[in-house]
């Protein structure tokens, strides 16, 4: 197996510990409040503003793919327990 000599900066690491606290399914949940927003702006009449919040769907998806993955990958393998 290749190893890999790439390592998390702090910043990365600050990151991956603060969003493995949230809950997965709270970025479900915002996506499909973002795409219930924009029905309800298109409904109003507020096309542009519709358009811009139904935009934020595939966002909040995308960051609960990455919390995720930190929560079952977490760090570097350098950094996770030896064993």
């Amino acid at each position: 197996m290749e190893t890999n000599n790439h390592k998390e900066g702090k910043v990365a690491k600050t990151i991956e510990k603060e969003t493995s606290k949230l809950p997965s399914d709270l970025f479900l949940w915002a996506a499909i409040g973002a795409m219930g927003a924009s029905l309800t702006l298109k409904l109003l009449n507020k096309k542009n503003t519709a358009l811009f919040v139904g935009q934020w769907a595939s966002p909040f998806l995308l960051l609960g793919v990455y919390n995720k993955l930190v929560k079952l990958e977490g760090h570097d393998q350098d950094d996770k327990d030896p064993s």
